[in-house]
């Protein structure tokens, strides 16, 4: 499908000009994320779309699918009620790095844990864009935010290895100057059949950018291919090599019983025992 069809078929384009600013990583992460949805063939009508609240939040609105848009944190907890209710339906949440991992984090934990059959994207820009540029649970150490004008002392989420650790059955992680491996991740994590999630990183020129002199979009788009080192070579490497890197890949990919089908059995055997 040509990238004006699929500008047309998935976005609300009445809703545009969007509101992020230049240089943002979120409209190349949305971009990848439609054309996943296309390639995997899911059905509009069967399809939900949650965001939280942040920069990220305003995908929903700009998505043309059913959406929702919960209170901050909670996007994983009102997915978590849509899915059971209707296990039928592919539920996509849209969640920032602070959204998803810090008043969100719990139930970022043991949705993973139950292995619930949503698909969760983290567009990781390292601060709370939105709400002045604040401080998240992925901002490193050294870094200079609104709130640690002196630099961050706190040590850092990975997020991956957060959903990995809790029990998710698809992590992957890529950035916003490779969106074609970006839409191939989301395409397998959208047709796992358990929890997946993909963190995209991605830049905040106007704020965090700003702040620790990083340049514009495009200085700090070039910097995310410098700072992206691939899992494979990433084992080879030390501690001291590996400082202001992310790594980059598929983190797991493995099958396992799905929650919502699990929990259908058990209300069928239950109907079966009182009959």
């Amino acid at each position: 499908m040509s990238s004006n069809s699929i500008v047309e078929k998935y976005l609300r384009t009445d809703k545009l000009p969007h509101i992020w600013c230049p240089g943002c990583g979120n409209g190349i992460v949305i971009n990848s994320l439609i054309r996943a949805i296309d390639n995997a063939g899911l059905k509009q009508e069967k399809t939900v779309v949650i965001s939280g609240i942040g920069c990220s939040g305003r995908a929903s609105g700009y998505l043309k699918f059913c959406a929702f848009q919960p209170v901050h944190g909670r996007v994983l907890a009102y997915a978590t009620g849509i899915k059971l209710f209707k296990p039928e339906l592919h539920v996509i949440c849209i969640m920032g790095d602070g959204d998803c991992a810090s008043i969100g984090g719990n139930h970022l934990i043991h949705a993973a844990r139950r292995n619930i059959g949503v698909t969760a994207v983290v567009l990781n820009n390292s601060n709370y864009g939105m709400t002045g540029g604040q401080y998240s649970p992925t901002t490193p150490e050294g870094a200079r935010t609104r709130t640690s004008p002196y630099g961050h002392i706190e040590p850092p989420f990975d997020i991956c290895e957060l959903a990995k650790t809790s029990g998710a059955t698809y992590v992957a992680r890529s950035h916003t100057y490779k969106p074609r491996i970006l839409t191939k991740y989301f395409q397998k994590a959208l047709t796992h059949d358990g929890f997946a999630l993909v963190e995209a990183m991605c830049d905040c020129p106007t704020l965090y950018g700003r702040l620790n002199k990083k340049g514009a979009g495009k200085e700090m788009l070039m910097k995310q291919k410098d700072r992206a080192i691939s899992l494979e070579k990433a084992k080879n490497m030390s501690s001291e090599e590996l400082e202001d890197k992310f790594m980059v890949g598929e983190f797991v990919n493995k099958i396992k019983p799905e929650y919502t089908n699990q929990y259908t059995k058990m209300i069928e055997k239950v109907k079966l025992e009182a009959d």
